[in-house]
């Protein structure tokens, strides 16, 4: 399975606002908004700017390696703004699916893998906090079991809820249950993620969640991906101690590859939602996040730029 044939150096922009119906006294948030650094993605510049500017800001990384920014604003305020540019180089991956061991193998050694690292599969197998695999979920996963090997398995399944499932966007919500989706036939890229995970589970395959984002303009060509105007879920498959972890989208049908920007990888949504925390106020809020990641047309002329000249230039994108 291959994509683009090199690297692509995307200009992202995300900003997530929640406006409050009375004033707040004192909040802590915990931010999942930074790009993910790993072997095929490269931040070469951010810049994460909050409006009421914080008390206190501390950066860390959290147990599956996810860039964490823990916010206090300790002041009165209305609103809370968050807005991160960045500029990041994503290179492709591929791999050969013939390669694969079967599903039965690969239940095998993850049930029998003593790893505990942050990506070790034992922490993929079982139920989390917004999933747990039920009958109608295993009955349908059982469709896939017959493929020749795991990496055709995850991928029939990617290729089936894009086929068979409708993207409907404002039905569906976080607390959705994924017996739910898959009886109407019905969500959005987080319904879709969710679904998958749980079926692979249910097979005894380690699943994990993987938010971020996806190119806004495709190249010539190829159609519009769903979900490219707000933050996107897809999943990572374990395919064995050989091949590890690898990427598909069932809301577009695809092995994710140089399309898809990973910001933070979870067991679930819970994981990885990027505005999390505490907020002392009365009655609820309203949230909106605007995506923008475009490909930036000059990517050879700013490939050797130092990283100091990347972050001026991201700077200069506000």
């Amino acid at each position: 399975m291959s994509g683009s044939d090199g690297p692509v150096l995307y200009d992202l922009r995300l900003r997530i606002a929640a406006d409050y119906p009375s004033t707040v006294k004192e909040a802590r948030h915990i931010l999942r908004m930074r790009p993910r650094r790993r072997a095929n993605q490269e931040v070469l510049g951010e810049t994460l700017r909050l409006t009421p500017a914080p008390d206190e800001m501390r950066g860390v990384a959290d147990f599956f390696g996810n860039a964490c920014d823990h916010v206090a604003i300790l002041k009165q305020h209305e609103m809370l703004d968050a807005d991160l540019v960045a500029r990041v180089r994503v290179a492709p991956t591929a791999f050969d699916p013939a390669g694969a061991p079967s599903l039965a193998e690969t239940a095998e050694a993850a049930r029998t893998s003593r790893e505990t690292g942050a990506t070790a599969p034992v922490h993929f197998r079982g139920a989390s906090r917004l999933l747990r695999p039920s009958p109608a979920i295993m009955d349908f996963g059982r469709d896939f079991a017959a493929a020749p090997n795991v990496a055709e398995a995850a991928l029939a399944m990617t290729k089936a809820i894009h086929a068979g499932f409708t993207y409907a966007s404002g039905e569906t919500g976080i607390d959705t249950p994924v017996e739910t989706v898959l009886r109407t036939r019905r969500g959005v890229c987080q319904d879709f993620a969710h679904l998958m995970i749980a079926a692979l589970r249910g097979l005894g395959l380690p699943a994990a969640y993987v938010s971020g984002f996806l190119r806004t303009e495709p190249p010539p060509g190829r159609p519009r991906l769903a979900g490219a105007d707000a933050m996107h879920a897809w999943v990572a498959v374990w395919l064995g101690p050989s091949l590890g972890w690898r990427e598909f989208d069932p809301t577009n049908g695809v092995a994710a590859n140089v399309d898809h920007l990973v910001v933070a990888i979870g067991r679930d949504y819970a994981d990885v939602a990027p505005m999390g925390g505490v907020v002392t106020t009365s009655g609820g809020q309203m949230a909106r996040h605007e995506v923008d990641m475009v490909p930036v047309e000059d990517a050879e002329a700013l490939a050797d730029k130092p990283a100091g000249a990347v972050n001026e230039l991201v700077r200069q994108t506000r």
